[in-house]
């Protein structure tokens, strides 16, 4: 499934699955869903919404601190060239590169206390979306969808937007030793076309009765072996994340298709792929999808060691309409007050207080493997109590 679902379309059942452990849960948080506007490569804070008055003050030195090994030899400390206004009735500063999204800074929350231990992106990479620098464990999104099930069976609880391949690629979204089912669903939205979203989706040599026949069969199958061999949570996921490709035929073109969007809304969201990722977030968020990522682009586009200032303007110009577009539309359709939006790049992490505002304990959220008890915060994490409403 992290290498895209159209070509095992005709391989699933119709209707629920005869293998579910996909149900939703009724846990008690506020927010049912999460949108993650992921900025790989990694913002700098204070040139958005963390001012550091004293990197004006101290302009030059180069204080004791700074004399660490790094892959690039630094230099003196160096402002900002970005102002800052107070922006909303709670007065937080916003720099001037978003002045769309800084209206909807009411309705934010600026965490400016994370920190990392790692100042490399690919591990960095790993830490956000995986919870440890190790390639082997279940990212974020199906810790999410193996603790909350999903809201619709007929599409991914994951899915995964990105036009191109970030660094480190699919194990960023890999559900490791979780059932395959809860693997993200990786689409690459460059062309947003339906038919390009997710190649060979339908199936054009068998009509749909042809392929439930076929499937009927199969599931028949597959039940003995089950009670031959006992419980096998690989392949049982595996069934699962068929017949969800399946649904998918007559769903996906629906919910992938922008163009069943007004004008006027696709002109409050703008043009370009991020635009149409948080377009697509919100279309698969209301439609019940549980964890949606939206990637900015290919590799690493706010890596700007080269060019910084240019870059950093040209990136925001690119992401201010579009955010402010998402949350205002998810605030006017009432999505906003059970959907977290999470924006961010690799160097921090919030695991516990995103579980938390789901409804779930960090720590209780736990799955047996190789003689242990794993959990995406692993022996660490903390619920930032300040910040929860």
């Amino acid at each position: 499934m992290g290498g895209g679902v159209g070509a095992i379309g005709m391989m699933s059942a119709l209707g629920q699955s005869a293998f579910g452990d996909l149900q939703p849960s009724q846990f008690p948080g506020k927010a049912k869903r999460v949108i993650h506007l992921f900025m790989n490569g990694g913002p700098f804070q204070g040139d958005l919404f963390d001012p550091k008055p004293d990197l004006l003050k101290f302009a030059g030195q180069r204080p004791p601190e700074a004399d660490f090994r790094t892959e690039r030899k630094t230099a003196g400390l160096l402002p900002s060239p970005f102002r800052f206004r107070q922006c909303g009735e709670s007065g937080l500063p916003v720099s001037e590169l978003l002045p769309l999204t800084s209206k909807c800074i009411d309705d934010m929350c600026i965490i400016r206390s994370t920190y990392t231990n790692n100042p490399n992106h690919g591990p960095a990479l790993l830490l956000m979306n995986n919870g440890t620098i190790l390639p082997t464990r279940p990212s974020m999104g199906s810790w999410m969808s193996y603790g909350l099930g999903t809201e619709n069976s007929d599409l991914p609880a994951y899915i995964v937007l990105c036009p191109g391949k970030p660094v480190r690629f699919s194990i960023l979204w890999t559900s490791a030793f979780l059932p395959g089912s809860h693997q993200g669903t990786y689409i690459n939205h460059a062309d947003p076309a339906p038919d390009k979203l997710i190649p060979f989706l339908r199936n054009a040599q068998a009509s749909r009765d042809s392929q439930a026949a076929q499937v009927a069969l199969m599931s028949q199958l597959n039940r003995l072996h089950l009670e031959r061999s006992g419980p096998d949570g690989q392949l049982e996921g595996r069934l699962q994340a068929m017949e969800t490709a399946f649904r998918m035929q007559f769903t996906a073109t629906d919910a992938f298709d922008l163009q069943k969007e007004t004008q006027a809304t696709r002109d409050d969201y703008g043009t370009g792929h991020f635009a149409n990722g948080c377009l697509l977030a919100r279309r698969l968020s209301e439609r019940g999808v549980r964890f949606v990522q939206v990637y900015y682009g290919n590799g690493q586009p706010w890596d700007t060691h080269s060019d910084h200032n240019n870059s950093t303007i040209n990136l925001c110009k690119d992401i201010d309409r579009p955010i402010a577009a998402l949350l205002r539309d998810l605030k006017q359709r009432g999505l906003l007050d059970e959907t977290l939006v999470l924006w961010g790049g690799e160097f921090h992490d919030l695991h516990a207080t995103i579980l938390h505002q789901l409804g779930i304990d960090h720590e209780k959220l736990t799955y047996r493997y190789a003689g242990r008890d794993f959990r995406l915060t692993d022996v660490a994490g903390r619920v930032i109590q300040e910040i929860v409403t």
